[in-house]
């Protein structure tokens, strides 16, 4: 492929993998191959493939109407190659269009099909003389929000079931666009030290402590690469913050970590006990974590550990769907099917019944995860509490007021994340309602006798 930018190489490799099922687009785009690229190539190519997976539903679409054959099965080489094109043609202003199809051209010769290159030619020409998406989108089901948006119908109508068309509106409009970069400061000079390497930052929207990209690399920063400031999404943040304080603290389902560096922040006396089922995952945790000394780490399935009462503080951030990621891993859209809501409730049923055995009398639990389905958030812990007569709820509203309280908020912050949970039960931020990831959480407590 020695005629194709190498941007557009790379990109067409990414989404390759991820078609075949390999990795995560948020992992990938940051392999040895893409950091050997110059700045302005790095861009270009999680542009294409951000771009690419977001509008994947629509260019499908599009694609399959220029078919000759509508229903044949597509090369995967040929079908990247497609959408690849596609996507410049219609969502890019500044591709020139015959860049665009003539190296998705040479993409496709890839395939092992000796008549893709022309296939993909014709095709590709047909759409760039077609009219540009019109940037105003009117609404009015969860049908056509789901195409106008490239959604799954059935997710999509969930969410409008769950939070009303307005809000499901805003959670797509906020999928299609480039995530924000959020950091935390690590320590009083960070933000000074990041100014002067280039990189511009404004304020988060609810921690004091958290700050937007608006401008610049910070993983090419030497205070990112020495741990004075750490990427991390707000929402993840103050799920960590909500959980509080311990003396002995689980982190029960810990990597990649960053709640649990909020947590040894938090609680730098605590001792802290770090689990995680994937031994590379934890052995990047480590890595990251290696100046905490009052971390403990394990590799272990948590849902089978035999725990016994010890902890004052657990933080379950359970594995789930992923449906509030969606801007920052938008291929999860592509993979989830209905059916897998449905197992991930077992699943974490299983783990959150298991750390509840570990939390002793009097202490905390938080349950977490960045879904917004209620399989996954509030139905698991009702079952759990239903199943327990020694756990109560605590109101989610309590405890953001005080974070507010300790200065941990920003003023006027608390209000805009207690308004969207019934009766202020439950801790929630939803993409596009919030400008961050969507996260719920739920916290226990123990009683004493």
């Amino acid at each position: 492929m020695s005629r194709v930018a190498p941007a557009r190489s790379a990109a067409f490799q990414i989404l390759l993998m991820l078609e075949r099922g390999s990795g995560r687009s948020d992992e990938l785009l940051y392999q040895p191959a893409v950091a050997k690229l110059s700045p302005q190539d790095r861009n270009l190519t999680t542009n294409l493939v951000m771009g690419t997976l977001r509008w994947q539903i629509a260019l499908d679409e599009c694609i399959k109407g220029l078919l000759k054959r509508p229903q044949m099965k597509l090369d995967p080489a040929v079908r990247i190659a497609l959408r690849l094109g596609a996507f410049q043609l219609l969502y890019l202003d500044r591709v020139p269009g015959y860049a665009a199809i003539g190296e998705s051209v040479e993409l496709a010769k890839t395939a092992e099909n000796r008549f893709a290159a022309g296939m993909v030619n014709a095709i590709l020409r047909k759409i760039a003389i077609q009219l540009r998406p019109k940037e105003i989108i009117t609404v009015t089901n969860g049908s056509n929000l789901a195409a106008a948006y490239a959604h799954p119908q059935w997710l999509v109508e969930r969410w409008v079931t769950f939070f009303g068309l307005e809000t499901a509106k805003r959670i797509c409009e906020y999928d299609q666009q480039p995530a924000p970069v959020f950091i935390r400061l690590m320590g009083p000079d960070a933000e000074r030290e990041l100014l002067s390497e280039g990189i511009e930052v404004a304020p988060g929207s609810f921690l004091a402590n958290a700050r937007t990209v608006v401008r610049g690399d910070v993983s090419s920063t030497t205070a990112f690469r020495e741990g004075r400031v750490r990427i991390q999404d707000e929402g993840s943040q103050l799920v960590a913050e909500l959980a509080g304080h311990g003396q002995r603290i689980l982190d029960a389902c810990a990597a990649p970590g960053g709640k649990t560096a909020i947590l040894a922040e938090r609680n730098p006396e605590a001792a802290i006990v770090a689990c995680d089922i994937s031994p590379r995952r934890l052995s990047d945790m480590q890595r990251t974590l290696r100046d905490r000394p009052n971390i403990e780490f394990r590799q272990a399935d948590i849902a089978k550990l035999k725990l016994e009462p010890e902890f004052d503080l657990v933080l379950c951030d359970a594995p789930c769907s992923g449906t509030g990621t969606l801007a920052r891993n938008p291929e999860i859209r592509h993979r989830l099917r209905p059916e897998e809501l449905q197992r991930q409730h077992e699943r974490q049923l299983a783990i959150l019944s298991s750390v509840m055995r570990g939390v002793k009398p009097g202490g905390r639990l938080l349950y977490s995860t960045c879904s917004l389905e209620p399989e996954e958030n509030e139905s698991v812990i009702r079952e759990c509490l239903e199943s327990r007569n020694d756990f109560d709820l605590i109101r989610a509203n309590g405890e953001i007021d005080q974070l507010r309280q300790d200065g941990v908020l920003l003023p006027g912050s608390a209000k805009a994340l207690c308004d969207v949970a019934p009766a202020n039960e439950f801790f929630r931020t939803i993409p596009g309602v919030h400008s961050c990831d969507g996260f719920f959480a739920a916290l226990l407590i123990r009683r004493s006798s």
